[in-house]
């Protein structure tokens, strides 16, 4: 980190006069590529406190919008032709910087080689986009959520302690993401804890009926438990998504609080705001010349853990009180 905050305020002095020049509306230009989110999301004055880290950072940071800088949005409205078209036409825009939600790096990586990219993604290794965290490489850098096995094992020894009784745990999550890192940390995982996990597997675009479908398959194949999968549109059909868990009366362990304010029985999340706010800081490393390759890659290493012991009461468990004491959030 260290060496992270050197390089960003080495090229802050070397460059702060350059950036005061940029202004008006039509200043530097970055694109926000989430294709399972609203663009209406992408914004300063956000409902998604993600969001309003990010903008609220980049204007510390003098990037303000409207003045000099441009936020070209790429959400779920303009993803009817897929993910990969989607990627296409963020790359020929031809923006100064892209952001990344998700699992579309990967995409980006094999679509352009010049424009610099900031992720928010998993294991970058694993995925293929970089071969070092502390130098990338190339132009792609950013956060990673994943810290492989470690938090994955993590989640369902959590879940074990509400839930003594788990012994087949299904994985709901969507089907690129299996089959690119979660699947190996899950299996992994499983290992590791002596659980047995299945995988509940969606494809997008994904709709009320595939999210029914897919939860209702894991009980169906005998799981007593169930985990979501990290990722934005995870995130954004959070209400739909423990709804229907609900309706199976089955514990679930989530991947963010926000599950947890609506009805989930227990998150443990990476620290989105932290994460949104070292993408800004990226961001601005990049506007201000700094070559992405050079920036080191950060993992997640801040934790949050939330849990609903009025959810907890309606499907007849108890919450440990050491479990309690160590929540960063307990909702009543």
């Amino acid at each position: 980190m260290k060496r992270r905050d050197f390089i960003a305020g080495a090229i802050s002095v070397a460059a702060t006069s350059r950036l005061s020049a940029q202004s008006g509306a039509n200043g530097r230009r970055l694109a926000i590529y989430s294709p399972s989110e609203s663009s209406a999301l992408m914004h300063e004055h956000s409902e998604s406190r993600y969001y309003r880290a990010l903008f609220t950072e980049l204007r510390r940071l003098g990037h303000v919008i409207g003045e000099n800088l441009t936020v070209e949005r790429y959400g779920r409205e303009k993803n009817a032709s897929g993910p990969a078209a989607l990627v296409t036409e963020v790359v020929r825009s031809q923006p100064d910087v892209i952001y990344v939600v998700g699992f579309g790096a990967l995409l980006f990586k094999r679509e352009t080689s010049t424009i610099p990219i900031v992720a928010l993604t998993g294991d970058p290794i694993a995925q293929g986009l970089i071969q070092n965290l502390a130098r990338p490489g190339g132009n792609i850098t950013g956060v990673s959520v994943d810290t492989g096995p470690t938090i994955h094992g993590k989640r369902i020894t959590l879940l074990r302690e509400i839930f003594p009784a788990m012994s087949k745990l299904a994985y709901l999550t969507l089907r690129l993401q299996w089959e690119t890192i979660q699947g190996a940390a899950m299996r992994a995982a499983s290992e590791a804890t002596g659980v047995p996990v299945i995988s509940s597997l969606l494809d997008l675009p994904t709709s009320d009926a595939s999210y029914r479908a897919a939860i209702s398959r894991a009980s169906y194949e005998g799981a007593n438990a169930i985990m979501v999968g990290d990722g934005p549109d995870a995130l954004t059909n959070r209400g739909l998504i423990a709804d229907l868990i609900e309706q199976t009366h089955l514990p679930a362990m989530y991947p963010f609080r926000e599950f947890v304010e609506v009805g989930g029985l227990i998150a443990y999340s990476f620290d989105l705001v932290e994460l949104n706010k070292r993408v800004a800081n990226d961001i601005d490393a990049i506007l201000r010349g700094a070559n992405p390759g050079d920036i080191p890659y950060y993992q997640a290493s801040s934790f949050e853990l939330s849990v609903n012991t009025k959810t907890a009461k309606s499907l007849g468990l108890t919450v440990p009180t050491a479990l309690l004491a160590s929540a960063d959030e307990v909702i009543e």
